[in-house]
């Protein structure tokens, strides 16, 4: 996102255009999710995570050596396949690894990448991309892959296949009720984030009328959020991954409704936005809880989380993109954030009252 413009510069398109290489990206993590993890239902975790980086390292330096437009459409599409997948099954490896009392823990250090990198990668690969251009960033990426490549390699352990594993059986994870629910809760839950932080550059400029210097602090700001809230909600999750997803989908609800509030005030928006980078806990409460859920076939509800995370930002960036073509003010996209949020929170209630009352079927 952050080399955009000199993505469509640099390859005769415009904005609008090129940012379509983002959502072919997102398109391919939604459906190489529960793709390649029923493909590798029967490998090793250890082989399955090797062969996910490997096709991370390929596609990366096939980005970077993309000859136009179109082929650097279809290589983001292939290399978005892996990453929910990869995802999942490192939470499963992390999770297993570590004392039970420290699960969440564990499972939050495996996002620790995603939250550190909007405080320090985004500007990072912002100023490479001016300076050096966006073949060479990914170019930088490549060496970086191929550095985890090595490291998954060594460090983690090579346990054998499940011999009961196959598709048919992670399949059935889907024949319960509370997958359903939980994966629906990431959906429509997580689109309150996505609602505000894809517009929050728009409110600080146009709204509260910060200098334009301001919107790096202020995504550094919310970075900086995200990672204080992987870790308190990883101490929550491992407390009960049930009350981190109440306790932070109730927080986020609030904390949405007060950017609407505060976002004239400058200093009041910017304390409001780290707040809302706390939203992030949600991630490894969901991870945890699908785990829980699922029995004996987690692999695929664990990569299914990361397609309903991207489904919620596509959901919440078109919502907040609806609010301000309607005539709203900026601003509002807090309203409808915090709307998702609310609504993430009943269904997830729900799926705790239908689990209690017993219900008929698989839960």
């Amino acid at each position: 996102m952050a080399m955009l413009p000199g993505v469509a510069r640099s390859l005769g398109v415009s904005v609008p255009v090129a940012g379509h290489v983002i959502s072919a990206y997102a398109v391919g993590v939604v459906i190489g999710a529960p793709l390649a993890t029923l493909i590798g239902a029967r490998m090793s975790r250890y082989w399955l995570l090797l062969a996910l980086q490997a096709m991370f390292v390929v596609g990366n330096a096939a980005s970077a050596l993309a000859p136009g437009y179109g082929p650097l459409l279809v290589i983001r599409f292939l290399t978005g396949l892996p990453h929910g997948a990869f995802y999942g099954v490192a939470a499963l490896v992390a999770a297993g690894m570590a004392d039970p009392a420290r699960r969440g823990r564990a499972v939050a250090g495996v996002f620790v990448g995603l939250t550190v990198a909007h405080v320090v990668g985004v500007p990072l690969v912002t100023w490479a991309g001016q300076m050096l251009g966006w073949r060479a960033v990914y170019g930088f990426i490549t060496a970086m892959e191929l550095l985890a490549l090595v490291m998954i390699a060594r460090t983690v352990p090579i346990v054998a296949p499940d011999p009961q594993g196959s598709l048919w059986r992670e399949l059935g994870a889907l024949r319960r009720s509370q997958v359903w629910f939980t994966l629906a809760t990431g959906a429509i839950g997580f689109g309150g984030m996505f609602c505000v932080g894809t517009y929050l550059s728009a409110v600080l400029l146009g709204v509260t009328g910060v200098p334009a210097y301001v919107v790096p602090l202020a995504q550094s700001l919310w970075g900086v959020g995200m990672v204080a809230g992987n870790m308190a909600g990883a101490r929550l999750v491992d407390i009960s991954p049930t009350l981190a997803v109440v306790v932070t989908l109730a927080a986020s609800t609030i904390m949405l409704c007060l950017f609407s509030v505060c976002a004239e005030s400058m200093v009041l928006v910017l304390i409001v936005t780290s707040l809302m980078g706390g939203i992030i806990a949600l991630l490894p409460a969901l991870q945890t809880r699908l785990m829980d859920v699922a029995a004996d076939a987690q692999g695929l509800v664990a990569a299914l989380n990361h397609s309903a995370v991207n489904v919620a930002n596509a959901f919440g960036a078109w919502l907040g993109g609806a609010v301000i073509a309607a005539g709203y003010g900026a601003q509002d996209v807090g309203w409808a954030g915090a709307g998702l949020s609310a609504a993430g929170l009943a269904i997830f209630l729900t799926g705790l009252l239908v689990q209690r009352a017993g219900a008929r079927g698989p839960v």
